[in-house]
């Protein structure tokens, strides 16, 4: 229960900052038709507490969940799980008063059964495919599944239907487009469809994952170990396994990020000293995170010239890390034409389980350090603390809500199994 509450105050860390971004604001322009005042019955919108149908409130919540690129990762899956599945919980588990252990229930399952599906399709699906879009949708529709309450028949029609609906392709974060983040909250309005469509009689194909034309053989090239998905179910449960962000950036830069802040630590040098840094991690990194030319924030975010330089400079990257100044700092810039990047083959060979980096520094005359960083700061091998995710929690969520709410929030959370979603969403509403 402890991990499923991490995950959801983790999920709100990502999201409130992420509402109040133009990006989040120009898809509340575009669906304003369907959001009422915030006296209305319906679910929440975080940013502006005003209402929606669950699945309105799942496709702007799960966008903004996706935003500022703090949200969580199953590794295995190569999959932000909590940005879809915890935005459906909310928003069915908010319309039905469902109450906390209601809410931690869906969480879980929503994880459970997104995460084996999307581990299985792996590595072949991310050859083109955003999971958290794709894979998402089957995350999404079993928590609402769950939240109604579905028979066993109509909860797997719901999981079918949800499937037809998966979509989100990789192209899309290749550039500096903002259709990233409707991944997640596409996916998120996608499963609480299924599941309403389900709840009422609504059929879906049953062979959705293994049939000739289903998901797997249009998606991961057929190359599937549907075993997998189902090793250890109901012994071990994945929502324990999951990476918790440390830094405000695309996952793949994360290895190099913690290998150039161990090795400042560690030794006696600035970035000032530094002559020259080498990183190696695996290939998927280098494609997705290799910009070195960098002019937006969605270039900086997926640069691990751009973070592992704002690392070297400023100690940490953090949503400030993005802003117009560091975009513009001649430290940072200076820092990132030293920086070269290559695959290293051992690395490679261990992804996705592993996420590694090898971050060597040439510095002051020559001298060389360095370090392998064989899992991220926040990988289940190497967890956030409580008190690292708390001091995430009020450095996001705060500065949008000032911090008396923001320790309402998350205390409610902490609270959930004495109490019901409308309460916690209560004290979203208050908080904007």
């Amino acid at each position: 229960m402890h991990e499923t509450k991490r995950v959801i105050l983790d999920w709100f860390a990502a999201t409130v900052p992420g509402s109040e971004t133009p990006l989040i604001q120009a898809l509340k322009d575009a669906v304003c038709e369907d959001l009422h005042d915030r006296k209305a019955q319906g679910a929440t919108i975080l940013g502006d507490g005003r209402r929606g149908s669950s699945r309105t409130a799942a496709l702007v919540n799960g966008s903004a969940s996706h935003v500022v690129e703090f949200d969580d990762i199953f590794r295995d899956a190569i999959y932000h799980p909590g940005s879809p599945v915890v935005a459906a919980a909310l928003a069915v588990g908010e319309t039905r008063n469902a109450t906390g252990l209601d809410l931690i229930r869906a969480v879980i399952n929503g994880y459970e059964v997104s995460t084996r599906i999307g581990a299985a399709v792996q590595p072949a699906h991310y050859k083109h495919w955003h999971t958290t879009g794709t894979v998402g949708c089957f995350g999404a529709a079993a928590a609402a599944a769950t939240l109604l309450e579905l028979s066993p028949e109509a909860f797997a029609h719901a999981l079918s239907t949800s499937g037809t609906f998966a979509a989100g392709l990789r192209e899309a974060f290749q550039s500096d487009a903002m259709s990233k983040p409707l991944h997640a909250g596409r996916a998120a309005e996608a499963g609480v469809t299924a599941a309403l469509l389900a709840a009422r009689g609504f059929t879906g194909a049953s062979t959705i994952l293994e049939g000739k034309s289903g998901f797997g053989a249009a998606m991961a090239d057929g190359d599937i170990d549907w075993d997998r998905a189902l090793e250890g179910i109901g012994e071990t449960f994945n929502i324990e396994s999951v990476t918790l962000k440390n830094h405000g950036c695309c996952g793949h830069t994360f290895a190099a990020i913690d290998g150039a802040l161990a090795l400042i630590k560690e030794h006696d040098f600035t970035w000032k000293d530094i002559e020259h840094v080498e990183v190696e991690t695996y290939r998927t990194a280098v494609q997705v995170v290799g910009r070195s030319d960098v002019a937006t924030p969605f270039d900086a975010r997926f640069s691990v010239f751009f973070t592992v330089a704002t690392a070297l400079v400023y100690g940490s990257v953090r949503l400030n890390a993005f802003s117009a100044e560091r975009l513009s700092d001649p430290a940072i810039r200076s820092v990132m034409n030293r920086i070269s990047l290559a695959v290293n083959d051992e690395l490679d060979r261990s992804y996705p389980q592993k996420r590694g980096a090898l971050v060597r520094i040439t510095y002051r005359g020559g001298q060389i350090v360095e370090h392998l960083q064989k899992y991220r700061h926040g990988d289940p091998e190497e967890p956030l603390t409580d008190t690292e995710l708390s001091d995430k929690f009020y450095e996001l969520v705060s500065p949008v809500t000032g911090r008396p709410d923001a320790e309402a929030l998350w205390s409610k959370v902490m609270e959930l199994e004495q109490g019901n979603v409308s309460d916690l969403m209560a004290v979203v509403r208050r908080a904007h």
